[in-house]
């Protein structure tokens, strides 16, 4: 998501949703019409600001509300004198009420106006006004082949609303969807445009309410929230008394045979992210290069179960999974850990073995899977999981009663009683191994000083996120450990340690 996406707001609707706040708006006295001229006048704002020296426009329009915004913004085009052209994709025949309204006043306008073909020229920049947010069912002829040449014209492309094809519910690609290089979003934001493909096809995203009366909207239920710096939980500062046994012990267990590095990280993490203090249980052979790397940890080499019990009764809460192995050395140790009634973070193998009914779950328990790692627990595929980001976050927090972080572009986070919220921020470079094990130390360390879970998850999240982010300008190679500096950096900046 763009740099923009810092002014948006919190609140995030589905299709129905965001229906139901135009109703509202055109019941407490706004015309639909008129709602319809303020879309079309900030999207050809928007437009100018982006390609100001354009000069010429192409207009693909479907046959409702959408296609109505294309056609005032082609009548504000043809009316600063840009070449303007409406190609009709839907028969305008079938347009009513304030679509019809929109199309008499591109057509007065002296708006070029034909049937669009596969041979129909483009040219400027390609408005998609195609397919709004009701869509649900996959693309077909003759809107398909539209986006194909849309998505193969190689010209800038605006989104009208959402771009054609990409569901607004779930942020799924029905069949095939326009890839905008700038979206204009109105009224409310749509949950689709933020996860699954949608941070893929939105490109900039740009939102206006319309000037709508906010008491109007006030009330209106939301599907999830936007993670942002000024709702999400701070940690309060330390009094200047403080000591290590007040922020909490959190222990780590993972770390199999060639797995070591997994469960450092993550004890790294912890360290770094505020933990009193960090005990680290692993094989013996991993505990003196763990010890060299990072001599603040108390590192135990543990050979079987016998000797974990009394390091759990020591801890705070638990971070189980990083390097864990899913052998009878990880499994034992997992079975340890889940009879224990501490605050748990279960990632990485945890999961694993979660999934094959190796296990049961803790009463406190945060998961943090990756698409492959929830379809597993679901038992389904993970592009069923992709299909629908947000209901398999839910699924998955009511199944294992627990706090769910389902990782990926737009991750989300899941409340067994139905709170969803969403992260916008991160970076492609944030694709590299060992992310994941200090996201699960991160968040065992806010756990221990205390939050709870739902709001460790959406900080910790947020932190580890904005910290890729900020690395991600260098370009590829960004290393899991690289992370650490600008996370604690962030941490101070949102929760300063002393007032």
């Amino acid at each position: 998501m763009s740099p923009d996406s810092v002014d948006l707001p919190q609140a995030l609707y589905s299709a129905a949703q965001a229906r139901e706040l135009d109703a509202r708006l055109i019941a407490g006295g706004t015309p639909g019409f008129e709602l319809m001229q303020r879309a079309a006048h900030a999207a050809w704002r928007a437009l100018r600001q982006r390609w100001p020296e354009a000069g010429a426009l192409s207009v693909l329009a479907g046959h409702g509300n959408n296609a109505g915004d294309g056609y005032l913004i082609a009548a504000l085009a043809q009316r600063v004198g840009w070449q303007t052209q409406v190609l009709t994709v839907g028969d305008p025949a079938r347009l009513g009420g304030d679509a019809a309204q929109a199309y008499a006043e591109a057509h007065h306008a002296g708006v070029a106006i034909q049937a669009w073909s596969a041979n129909a020229p483009l040219h400027g920049v390609l408005v998609d006004a195609l397919l709004g947010s009701g869509l649900t069912g996959a693309v077909r002829a003759p809107y398909s082949e539209a986006i194909e040449q849309i998505n193969a014209s190689g010209l800038p492309v605006l989104a009208v609303d959402i771009p054609s094809g990409l569901c607004a519910d779930t942020g799924s690609e029905l069949g095939v969807a326009v890839r905008a290089d700038l979206t204009v979003t109105f009224i409310g934001l749509k949950f689709g445009l933020f996860t699954g493909v949608g941070p893929a096809v939105v490109g900039a995203l740009r939102f206006d309410d319309l000037q709508a009366d906010p008491q109007i909207l006030a009330g209106q239920p939301a599907c999830a929230q936007r993670l942002s710096a000024a709702s999400l939980t701070r940690l309060p500062p330390r009094p200047r008394t403080a000591h290590k046994g007040q922020y909490g012990h959190v222990l780590v267990i993972g770390g199999d045979q060639g797995f070591g590095g997994a469960a450092l990280l993550s004890a790294q993490s912890a360290l770094r992210c505020g933990a009193g203090l960090v005990s680290l249980a692993t094989r013996a052979e991993h505990v003196s290069a763990a010890l060299a790397r990072q001599p603040e940890l108390m590192c135990v080499g543990v050979a079987s179960t016998y000797q974990l019990p009394q390091l759990v009764a020591r801890a705070d809460v638990l971070v189980v999974g990083p390097g864990l192995g899913q052998g009878a050395w990880g499994r034992s140790l997992l079975s340890v850990a889940a009879a224990s009634d501490k605050p748990q973070v279960w990632d990485a193998d945890a999961l694993n073995l979660l999934a094959a009914g190796q296990v049961s779950t803790p009463a406190t328990l945060l998961i943090t899977p990756h698409p492959g790692e929830a379809a597993r627990l679901l038992g389904c595929s993970t592009a069923e999981v992709q299909a629908d980001r947000g209901a398999a976050a839910l699924a998955l927090a009511r199944k294992y009663v627990a706090v769910v972080v389902l990782k990926g572009a737009g991750s989300l986070i899941a409340a067994p009683d139905g709170r969803l919220a969403l992260c916008d921020h991160g970076h492609p470079a944030m694709a590299s191994a060992g992310l994941g094990d200090v996201l699960a130390g991160l968040l065992g360390a806010l756990l221990g000083q205390g939050m709870a879970a739902f709001e460790a998850a959406e900080l910790g999240v947020w932190l580890h996120a904005r910290a890729g982010e900020a690395l991600g300008g260098q370009g590829r190679g960004l290393a899991a450990g690289d992370l650490l500096a600008p996370i604690r950096q962030l941490l101070e900046e949102h929760s300063p340690c002393l007032n």
